[in-house]
């Protein structure tokens, strides 16, 4: 009887405690995805420069109109999914070890090699996002699953790369090629990290309405120095990932 009740406390200890660092909902919603949301997300991905608007729609109530929290990404094309991200890290995997098979260098532990590196950066990029949220106040329920999910947007612009390097691209080409999935991935993250970075307390799934002082606060909610913080933190996270993508691309 002790022990069943030990049990019991214990499972639902770790229960709670692993939805809240990783909420299963959220992360259940993030794979609700179409065909057609999976074409133009990819578009948007590699082609971000004239996609209007980012801000992603809230979902609310047919009866009261009171939002109830995100639209999945089947029906807001603004919003992250894990679903690409998922496979392009598979493909990316995959796609290295061809890579490495045409220059007749193929062995059968690159695929695992590839994968603990990807995890390996994907995880300390998470983290160091993570600690740089929790200084600047930044975050909510679903920003977990929402940073991993922009982080894996990266290997969409890695994959299309190492194709035109298989495709012939040699030299200054292939890093043509590079700099235009970089500069293409730094424009991306700019514009939809704003809604975590700095959100929009006018635009969100919480039903609340923060009272502060307008004189000191901008129309996010935050002072001018918490803004110039997070605006530095934001070019920073979409900057950084020139790095991560330049060691991933080398296989």
């Amino acid at each position: 009887m002790l022990s069943s009740h030990a049990l019991s406390a214990g499972q639902a200890y770790i229960d709670k405690n692993f939805t809240r660092l990783l909420p299963l909902a959220h992360l259940k919603h993030s794979f609700n995805v179409s065909n057609g949301y999976v074409l133009q997300k990819l578009q948007v991905v590699l082609f971000p420069w004239r996609h209007r608007p980012w801000m992603r729609q809230l979902r609310r109530s047919e009866s009261t109109g009171v939002a109830e929290g995100w639209k999945p990404p089947r029906e807001d094309i603004n919003c992250p999914d894990l679903y690409i991200p998922v496979m392009a890290l598979v493909t990316y995997i995959l796609l290295a070890a061809v890579t490495a098979g045409s220059q007749g260098q193929f062995d059968p532990r690159i695929l695992g090699e590839t994968a603990s590196k990807s995890l390996g950066l994907l995880t300390l990029e998470f983290l160091c996002i993570k600690l740089g949220c929790y200084l600047l106040g930044i975050g909510d329920e679903g920003a977990v699953v929402d940073l991993l999910a922009y982080g894996g947007y990266k290997f969409v612009g890695i994959i299309v790369a190492l194709l035109a390097h298989l495709l012939g691209a040699k030299g200054w080409l292939f890093w043509v090629v590079f700099f235009y999935v970089y500069f293409a991935n730094f424009f991306f993250l700019l514009r939809s990290l704003r809604h975590i970075v700095l959100p929009d307390p006018s635009h969100s799934p919480l039903d609340s309405t923060p009272h502060h002082n307008p004189a000191a606060t901008t129309p996010t909610g935050v002072t001018h120095a918490q803004r110039s913080r997070r605006i530095q933190f934001l070019f920073v996270i979409a900057a950084a990932q020139g790095l991560s993508m330049g060691i991933l691309v080398r296989v």
